[in-house]
């Protein structure tokens, strides 16, 4: 197995629909700027609440990339 190293970021990704697809939504997001997605791990779930109502549903993801050093 060749060596390899990962950087491993925190992100937060917001839905109005579901933990789900505010989880899918971070990654997704992040995958348009940062190439060789590995990992996400969903660490926290949370709620904002407004009036008494669920008005959006929060992920904290902690997502790992494959280091690529430039030469």
């Amino acid at each position: 197995m060749a060596k390899s190293v990962y950087k491993i970021i925190e992100l937060v990704g917001t839905s109005e629909v579901s933990w789900e697809d505010a989880a899918k939504n971070a990654v997704e997001t992040a995958g348009k700027s940062l190439k060789n997605l590995r990992i996400a791990e969903i660490v926290k779930l949370d709620m904002k609440i407004d009036n008494g109502k669920v008005t959006a549903y929060r992920a904290r993801v902690t997502l790992s990339f494959k280091y690529e050093p430039r030469d």
